[in-house]
């Protein structure tokens, strides 16, 4: 059987032998295809590419320490305690909690909504269009002018007194 496989690896060679170029050959155990290349140790120590240099390395005059003041120091103890007090001044907590999760069905439905339409194909760059010609059409009456920006505070104002309950 080694007898055979012998014959085949050899006829198989001289069949290859006429499709590939005559190369010269050279007795080195080199490989002449690839050139000679540095070790990359060092190639590195005197490379300026910033992609060889450790991320500690590049950062270092860059690194600070927090420091903490007064002014901008945040208690949590303080901060739990303020949000108790917020939460048992609310006469009713069962409006704020049914609005609450409201809030986040809503924000899940619409994110769900958007997911679904900006699978359809054409459909996301329609509506990209749409809102596009919306922000034109709300700048050119809204804020181009200075009646408009005028007319756009008043309607700010009496939306704000409407939520506040003042009017």
């Amino acid at each position: 059987m080694a007898i055979s496989y012998a014959g085949a690896s050899s006829s198989m060679a001289s069949a290859t032998t006429g499709l590939l170029p005559r190369v010269p050959t050279i007795q080195s155990t080199r490989c002449l295809a690839l050139p000679y290349l540095p070790s990359r140790l060092s190639a590195a120590l005197f490379s300026t590419d910033p992609r060889i240099f450790s991320e500690s390395t590049r950062f270092s005059s860059l690194k600070s320490k927090a420091s903490s003041t007064e002014e901008t120091s945040l208690d949590a103890g303080e901060l739990l305690s303020d949000l108790k007090e917020k939460w048992d001044a609310v006469e009713n907590k069962s409006t704020v909690l049914l609005y609450g999760g409201g809030a986040i069905v809503a924000v899940w439905l619409s994110s769900t909504v958007v997911g679904a339409i900006n699978s359809v194909p054409l459909l996301p760059k329609i509506m990209e269009l749409v809102g596009l010609g919306y922000t034109g059409w709300f700048v050119y009456r809204y804020l181009l002018f200075k009646s408009g920006r005028k007319e756009l505070a008043e309607d700010i104002e009496s939306l704000k007194k409407k939520v506040a309950g003042n009017e």
